[in-house]
């Protein structure tokens, strides 16, 4: 390529990095591993600009011409981060159902403290809970998992042509459908923790009417939480494979 068809081509490429980096910015804000909180803001930017630095030589033959209207050019890149936002919310969802699982154990097994808050949940979480969300980002970088929904991003340019909007329906299925998985691969993770709640409340219960004198509350819970921690200690590795097992097939299959 010569300077002067470069110098020709440059705000053809200009516009395509914009557009890249509206996508891939969204997609990097919820990614699993990249977009946590405790991940700093330039770290999360210097890794959208370079990803979009080396995606730009590939997608710039689909990006279209920029357009003279300025209204039009916005609402390109308006597209590019529903797009963004949506890729990335469908990678969200799968690491959100760990920590949900965990405060549905902590919650029966009596760990779940109501005075500790997360800001990442937006809600009054446990200690579990939490340590099972610090899991979950840990497992997707050090299996590279990641991998998967960055080919996922590259590939939704077929999908998704740059500056088009997504189909609402199909998305809005889409992302219907990956709220109630992920919300039955956190029950399912949590089952079991829910069966040891279930009868160790329904043998108190029943204690508790054969000796009505009985502080059952105080008898009952150290009980519960010694039990709980054992079945996290014998089930936590099972979990864990479990959890990691389905996200890598619904990252296979992001769209």
């Amino acid at each position: 390529m010569t300077a002067e068809t470069l110098l020709v081509d440059l705000p053809h490429f200009a516009f395509g990095w914009v557009l890249l980096i509206a996508r891939a910015g969204a997609v990097c804000m919820l990614l699993p591993g990249i977009g946590e909180l405790e991940l700093p803001a330039q770290i999360r930017l210097g890794f959208a600009l370079a990803l979009s630095a080396i995606m730009l030589p590939v997608i710039a033959p689909l990006v279209p011409p920029a357009s003279a209207a300025s209204w039009r050019v916005a609402a390109m890149v308006l597209a590019e981060i529903a797009t963004g936002l949506w890729l990335g919310w469908l990678t969200r969802l799968w690491l959100l159902a760990l920590p949900i699982a965990g405060q549905i154990i902590a919650a029966m097994t009596g760990l779940a403290n109501v005075l500790q808050p997360d800001p990442s949940l937006g809600a009054q979480t446990s200690v579990l809970s939490r340590a099972l969300g610090l899991c979950g980002p840990t497992i997707v970088l050090a299996t590279g998992l990641y991998a998967l929904p960055l080919g996922a991003l590259a590939d939704s340019y077929r999908l998704v042509p740059p500056g088009v909007f997504l189909p609402d329906g199909a998305a809005t299925e889409t992302v219907v459908s990956a709220v109630g998985a992920a919300f039955a691969l956190s029950l399912q993770l949590a089952a079991p923790f829910i069966v040891f709640a279930l009868l160790w409340h329904s043998s108190a219960g029943l204690l508790a009417r054969l000796i009505p004198q009985l502080q059952i509350y105080f008898a009952a819970m150290p009980g519960q939480i010694l039990g709980g921690f054992a079945a996290l200690a014998l089930l936590g590795g099972v979990l864990l494979e479990t959890w990691q097992a389905r996200v890598a097939d619904a990252f296979a299959a992001l769209p």
